[in-house]
This record gives structure tokens, sequence and C-alpha cells, in this order.
């Protein structure tokens, strides 16, 4: 422990008035007791009304006069010292994407209370079998008769389980005390890990790899031999075995006597991901996800500290498992939006464990068929190290594609949600006893409007996005607040059949069973993935050959791996190429060539229809030839047309008050505080055309996408700037501004490089 005679401490208050260190004294029993992550108990406020607190610093320098410290109130009980790590790892998080010290510390810390371990306990016989007989028929004269089953059974038994005799003998704690206390028995208790893994499986070694997969996992193992630590993106075709180069990776690294995190996007991909790590790395292998509870969750820390597991496995949290030796961390379909966290502070995964890995001194290596524009742009660059895996190890093939034009089957008469080239292809899977999964790029209504007959969508005319639907027959922009009136007939060809989108998976659903009696379908979406464990019935089901089809949202495009399937439908292409987002083509692009790979993955060849509006635009005809690099081409060039991540930076600023009025004027005061502190105008919103790249371009504010949320309204303000750094310095001088005005009702948060506008 750390002496020192004052402790600088965090307040666990969620305001940004008190978002900083406030000086406390250390009483005599505390000197030396406190360090860096203790979690206290301080007088605070007025009213020394006591709250919970984390010291980031223990130190002797006083900040202030000594009769105006208060004295530190005791270390808080149950509670679990914070790394020294964990506090950096929170500093840095506050710094780089704007939010509260106290938050951020949240965040990273994946328990905050130390819970009792379970315990298993048992009856053990001290006498011998005759003697117990002896203490039985005693029982039995004194009419003892609980006392006398527990001692019938013991005669037999040397050891018994205590629940069990609780339970099925009826026995009371009382009765059992009391032979313990008279040596007739001893009540002996271990405890044990709450284990959220329930997979029995046997042990299997490592594939063979391939000469790429090969020459990938010597590099990066030498590298690390050598004191290298870099950043590694892996892009393979779907099917190329990126997996078990993680595997192998993670093999090496365990040799080394190292520790190990795999993120993955999705808590439906645990179960499967698990499963083959599991059959490599056996019980050392766990995970940490939402679905667990809370003692679950404190055990897998504990184990991961004291060196018990080599791997843990899960979505953007599990980042935050406190490995002592961590000596790499994998993110598998880097691309995924999920990483990004969409509360405060709003981190993504991605740029996180490139810090972690650095404080770690581990190795990072990102995942994907369809890396982000922000990765392989780093790549290409040279920030990350980038290979290649361009052929199936199984020598299978790529699953030849078909896209269907949508608006000649409305044309041609057809009405359905499945083409007639889909509904061909569906009867002969079901005939073959193969599988197909059809894939809606939604749970259910999209936001914005499309002519059925031309395939015309209602854009900005400010901006290359399309115009949201929103209540009233409005049509917004989302980035420039452009507004007009939904129109009745196509501005293009003039027919009436304009309007939203509104199919869901359920609609889908109920149709197939319409169409072809007796198909067994599975479906799975936000609706029927509530319950715990629900993600793993649906997929186990499926694997082992209960349903026909799965239908269901981009969760089930994800990584999964089928062998039997060889038809997968993708409904609607157009609902996620049409959001009114700048990165509407690059997520279409994923989602489609995601779901291509789906199909075709074991011995049989795989056929893939995708259903569109518009099949002339260039991310559904590079998805369906799957060229990356054709559709990495094409689309970097429109983001430095219109001044986009990854080519220059992007902060948005959410304003939210109470009060329409004064929410607006204080978007408007923080707009024009903006304004005064970056150098010139910009060129047209795009500060990558300004002379030497320095300049920061503002847009807005106007209302945010969703105006008003439970009486409370929106507004929103963009920033772009080529120097990251230059939007923090930015987001710093808000935060000055926010501190030093009366804003208790109103509420400013920020987004770096945001992936869903507000």
């Amino acid at each position: 422990m750390t002496r020192g005679r004052y402790a600088n401490i965090i307040i666990d208050i969620s305001h940004e008035k008190v978002d900083r260190t406030f000086q406390y004294k250390i009483p005599e029993e505390l000197l030396g007791k406190l360090e860096e992550g203790t979690c206290v108990q301080v007088p605070f406020g007025k009213g020394d009304h006591l709250r919970q607190g984390y010291v980031v610093e223990v130190t002797d320098r006083r900040e202030f006069p000594e009769e105006k410290l208060k004295t530190v109130a005791g270390i808080a009980p149950g509670s679990l010292p914070v790394e020294a790590d964990a506090i950096k790892l929170a500093a840095w998080m506050k710094k780089t994407y704007g939010s509260t010290m106290i938050a951020a510390l949240k965040t990273v810390l994946p328990v905050k209370q130390a819970l009792k371990p379970r315990e298993k306990k048992k009856i053990v016989r001290l006498l011998d079998p005759e003697e117990t007989r002896s203490v039985w028929a005693e029982a039995l004269r004194k009419n003892q008769r609980a006392r006398a089953k527990v001692l019938k059974e013991l005669i037999t038994e040397e050891i018994l389980p205590y629940e069990l005799v609780r339970a099925k003998l009826n026995i009371s704690a009382s009765v059992l005390k009391s032979l313990e206390s008279q040596e007739v028995i001893r009540i002996e208790r271990e405890s044990y890990y709450r284990n959220p893994v329930k997979i029995e499986a046997d042990r299997e070694q490592g594939r063979e790899l391939s000469k790429e997969q090969d020459r990938i996992r010597r590099q990066v193992l030498t590298d690390f031999d050598q004191g290298k630590r870099k950043t590694y993106l892996l892009h393979g075709i779907t099917g190329s075995g990126k997996t078990e180069v993680y595997l192998s990776l993670i093999e090496g690294m365990i040799k080394r006597k190292k520790q190990c995190i795999v993120l993955i996007p999705e808590i439906a991909l645990t179960y499967q991901t698990l499963l083959r790590f599991y059959k490599r790395f056996g019980d050392r292998v766990s995970v940490m996800n939402s679905t667990l509870s809370a003692g679950e969750k404190f055990d897998q820390c504990e184990r991961a500290k004291k060196g018990e597991l080599d791997v843990i496995i899960g979505p953007r949290s599990a980042l935050f498992v406190p490995f002592p030796n961590l000596g790499m961390i994998v993110i598998d379909e880097e691309h995924e939006a999920s990483y990004k966290s969409e509360t405060m502070p709003r981190y993504h995964a991605r740029e996180t464990a490139r810090y972690l890995a650095g404080l770690k001194n581990a190795a990072l290596v990102l995942g994907s068929a369809t890396p982000s524009l922000e990765a392989y742009y780093l790549a290409r660059k040279g920030s990350y190290e980038l290979f290649t895996l361009n052929y199936r190890p199984t020598g299978g093939n790529l699953a030849s594609v078909c896209v269907v034009d949508l608006r000649k089957e409305l044309r041609e008469g057809n009405r359905s949600i499945f083409s007639r080239r889909l509904q061909e292809l569906l009867k002969e899977r079901i005939a073959g006893k193969e599988q197909a999964m059809l894939f809606l790029n939604r749970r259910g209504y999209a936001g914005f409007v499309s002519c059925r007959s031309c395939g015309y969508v209602v854009k900005c005319p400010h901006c290359d996005v399309s115009l949201s639907q929103h209540m009233g027959g409005r049509m917004v922009c989302h980035y420039c607040g452009y507004e007009t009136g939904q129109p009745t007939k196509c501005p293009e060809c003039g027919s009436p059949y304009i309007l939203g989108f509104k199919a869901g998976t359920e609609q889908i659903e109920q149709q197939l069973g319409r169409q072809f009696p007796g198909i067994r379908v599975l479906r799975m979406d936000a609706d029927t993935t509530r319950k715990k464990d629900s993600y793993e019935k649906i997929l186990a089901s499926f694997s082992a050959g209960e349903a026909d089809v799965l239908v269901g949202t981009q969760m089930i495009v994800k990584g999964h791996d089928f062998p039997n399937v060889t038809l997968v439908g993708v409904l609607a292409a157009d609902l996620s190429l049409n959001d009114s987002d700048y990165r509407s083509g690059e997520r279409t692009f994923q989602l489609l060539t995601q779901a291509a790979g789906r199909a075709g993955r074991g011995s049989r060849p795989g056929e893939v229809v995708i259903q569109t509006y518009r099949p002339e635009h260039y991310s559904i005809v590079r998805s369906a030839s799957q060229d990356y690099k054709a559709f990495y081409e094409e689309e970097i060039l429109y983001r430095e047309l219109g001044g986009y991540p990854p080519v220059i930076h992007m902060m948005a600023i959410l304003i939210a008050s109470p009060c329409e009025e004064r929410g607006q004027a204080l978007a408007g005061r923080i707009a024009e505080l903006i304004r005064k502190n970056i150098s010139g105008p910009g060129c047209a919103g795009n500060p990558a055309k300004s002379p030497g790249f320095e300049r920061a371009a503002l847009i807005g504010p106007t209302k945010a996408s969703i105006g008003k949320i439970n009486d409370i309204y929106r507004f929103i303000i963009y920033c772009k700037s080529a120097e990251y750094e230059r939007l923090t310095e930015i987001k710093d001088k808000v935060e000055a501004y926010m501190e030093s005005v009366d804003t208790r009702e109103e509420n400013v948060q920020f987004d770096f490089d945001p992936m869903n506008h507000f």
C-alpha cells in the first residue's frame, strides 16, 4: 500500500459539475492502507452525507488548508479495489470520448462488489459403523426420529451430501449442528466457482494450418517474441479459417504463459465460438456478457485474476476482464457497429482495445471478411499490419449469387415478399432436406420511403442520404435539418406505389407457413431472444436439423457456421442501403457479403438470392461478387468527397433539455463558441479540403433525428476535423463552458466518429 496523508478521490456522482477529484485527509487507522483504486466512503456536500468514491491518488501534497479538508470515513464494505491500469484506461476514455470520470470508471469495472463464494457442504461420519449403529439405536429409544434418519444412512455411507440430507430426509440444520457438536459428524465446506459455461465436449487437436494461415501465425508470434507489439488486421474471405488462426495464436500465447481476450460482436455468437474454443482449451475458457448473474461475473473475474483462466470470450464488455498477464486481444468481425457503445462514454472497442494493449504490453488482432473502412484505411496507411486469406482451406468455393430486381417482379405481377427465384430454390432445398436462412436487415419498420415501381428513394437535396419518414407525413434529413412533405406520387415515374417498407421477421415467418405447408421455421430476432440461453437454444435446434429455415435479423449472418445451409435469401437489401447515414453503403456491403458467406460452407455448393430495388448500386454489385477491394476504392472516394470518416474525424454533440427554448438557446451558444474557436469556415463542411488540413467545420445546430424523447427535447451539432485532437480540444472547451453556466436541467453528450445518428 502507498503511504501518504491525503487522498484525491473521484466521487460516485454522475454529474459534470462534480467530475473532478476532491482531496480528503486519511485517518490514522487507514494510513498505509489506501492505494489507487480503493473504494472508500467519504462525507460529501453540506450535509456530509456519506458517498462512495474511488481513490485516484495518495499523496503528501496538500492542496487546501488542513482545516478545510474532510476525513475519509472508511473503506467501503464489500467493495473491490480498482486496478491502476483500469484507472488509466478510464481517464483515457474520459479524455478521448467525452464522459464523466465516474461513468468511465463504472464502464471499465466488470464487477464492483465482492460476493460470497458458493459452497458445497457434505456430512462426514466421524465414528466407525458399529459406534454409529449404537448411537442410532439410542436415538430410536429416545424417539429422536430426525436424528435416527441421518444416523441410519451414515451406518453404510461415510459421506452424505448436505443439501440432499436436508431436502430428501427433511432434516433441520439444528439437528445436524447438534450431531456435529457431539462429534458424531463433521460438516465440511468447499467453495466453488459459479460457472456459466455448461458445455461437455471432447478435446480436439488443432487443425493443420494452410500455408497462408501458418505464415500469419509465425509472423505474429515472432513479432511478440522480439518485443514488437503491433495491431494486425486479418482480412479473410468468409470461410477462410480466421477462427483457426485465432486459435493457433492463442495456443502460442498460452505456451508463453499469457492470457487472451476474444471479443465477438453479439451474444448470439457466444455458444458456437465458445464450443470451438472449449474443445481446444478445455475449462480454462470462460465467458463474460450481460446475461451472466452478478455472482457469475464476480467469479469469472476472480478466476481471471488468479490465473485460472487462459481465455475469456464475450462482446465488448469482456474487454475489461482483469487479466494480470494479458498477451493478446482478438476482435472478431471487427467491422460490427455493436463494438461502439451507445451510452456514455461512447467508446469503440477497437480503439479502446488498442490503448489497453499498449497498457498491458499485448498484441491486438482484428479480423473480418469485410473490414471497417477505418481499419482498412489505417492498414493501407501502415498503422496496422495487413494480412489476407484468399482461399478456403476446405477447398470449397464462394456461393453463387443471384441479384433479383424487385421492380421487375412487381411489373410482372409478383407481390409476394419472396421473388419467384427464391420460391423455386426454397422448394428445392426443402425437398432435398437441406437448410436455408432468410435474412431481413431489420426487425421491422424502416424509416425511408421508396417507389415500388422504379426504386426511387426520397433523398435530401443537400446531403447524399435518404430522408427519414416522421409522423405527420414529414420527411426530415438527420444531417442538415432539411424538411419536406411526403410525396403521394413518385417524382421519378409518377407511380402511386411510393411508401415506407413495412415487412418484419414475424410476417415472413407467417408467409412461409402459408406458402410452404409443413415447413419447419425458426425465428431469431430481438423478440425471440429475450430470455437467457435463448440464442443458444435456437442455434442448437437449427444446427441439429430441427428446422428447414432460419428467419432472422442481422444476428443470424454474423459468424455462424452451418454446413447444411445451402441457400441464403436477403429479402430487402434496400433496408440498410437507404438508411439516412453516410455509412449505409458500407453497412449494406458488409451485411450482404456476410450473409452470402453463410451458404455453402459444407461440402455442397451454396446459392444466395439478393432481392433489391436497386440492383445497380455499387455496394450490391460488389457484394454479389464479394470483391471487398473494389468496394473499398469506390466507397473511400465518396468519403473523401463528402468529408466523412475515416478520411476526417467527426464529433457529434447532443444537447438535451426538458424545455425546447432553453435547449435550442444552449445549442446556439455552444455552436457560437465552437465557431469562434475554429480557424476559418472550412470548405463546404469538408475540412479535408482546407489548406493544411488544420481547420474544423461546423454543421448545425439542428433537431436530432428523434427531436423529443420522454418530453426531453434534443438538438445536434456536428464538428469535422482532419485531426482527432482538434475535436477533443473543442470538446474540452464545451465542457469548460458547461461548468461555468447554470445548466442543471440541460445535458450535453459527445460522440466521436459516430456509428449511428442521435
